[in-house]
């Protein structure tokens, strides 16, 4: 059942204030849950074109940024094994194939996402003994090979994730695939999520719907939050 919200309203009638009061229905449940995901999409195609406007040497310089930043983040530094997201270049994320260089070099364990299919029961990450051997398949994003080690609850110490739009509590607008937060709560914790984006692309709030996963720490070119 909806609530009924009302307020009086007055304005000047023959020099006189004349009130009315007035009723609006609130809405709740399955509209309130529609008007949410609606929301969601309108933020998604406002995010995308904001995100193309923006130069192709300007968003490989604010990427920079951010790699210097997960670099420099103290459970990235003493982590055996990370999970990485390969930028779907169309879509202008983040590119953080320097990051997987350096943590290549550090003698660490990177892992790629994986979506469910005829090879995988359920989503998931797999350990990449090089990113030549990332792969196209049905999706737009690379994915491991199918033969891949895959990543144990427990396993994983650090998670970068990608997004469209992050709120200052940790909340992603991703592209509506529920991919992050069908996997997250497998891996974190112990492991910590990461969500990164540019900083234009930090919000101080989004709207969030049942199933809705946080992430731990925000991180931009500009700055890091700890959420939790």
């Amino acid at each position: 059942m909806q609530r009924t919200r009302t307020w009086r309203k007055y304005w000047p009638v023959g020099g006189n204030l004349q009130c009315r009061t007035m009723r609006a229905m609130d809405p709740e449940g399955a509209e309130l849950d529609y008007l949410r995901r609606r929301a969601k999409r309108q933020l998604r195609d406002r995010a995308r074109g904001l995100r193309s406007a923006i130069p192709p040497a300007a968003r490989a310089a604010r990427s920079g940024h951010i790699v210097e930043r997960l670099k420099a983040l103290p459970e990235a530094q003493s982590a055996r094994c990370v999970a990485l997201f390969w930028p779907m270049e169309m879509r202008g994320e983040v590119d953080l194939r320097l990051l997987d260089q350096h943590l290549r070099h550090s003698g660490k364990r990177v892992f790629y996402p994986f979506m469910a299919g005829p090879h995988h029961a359920e989503p998931g990450f797999a350990l990449v003994d090089e990113p030549a051997a990332l792969a196209s398949r049905e999706h737009e994003f690379l994915e491991p090979p199918l033969d891949a080690p895959e990543a144990r609850a427990g396993e994983l110490d650090v998670v970068v994730v990608p997004a469209l739009a992050v709120s200052a509590e940790g909340h992603r607008l991703g592209y509506g695939a529920g991919f992050y937060d069908s996997v997250l709560p497998k891996f974190c914790p112990p492991a910590l999520s990461v969500a990164v984006v540019f900083d234009f692309e930090l919000l101080p709030e989004l709207p969030t719907t049942p199933g809705d996963v946080a992430c731990d720490v925000v991180l931009t070119d500009l700055r890091m939050l700890r959420v939790r």
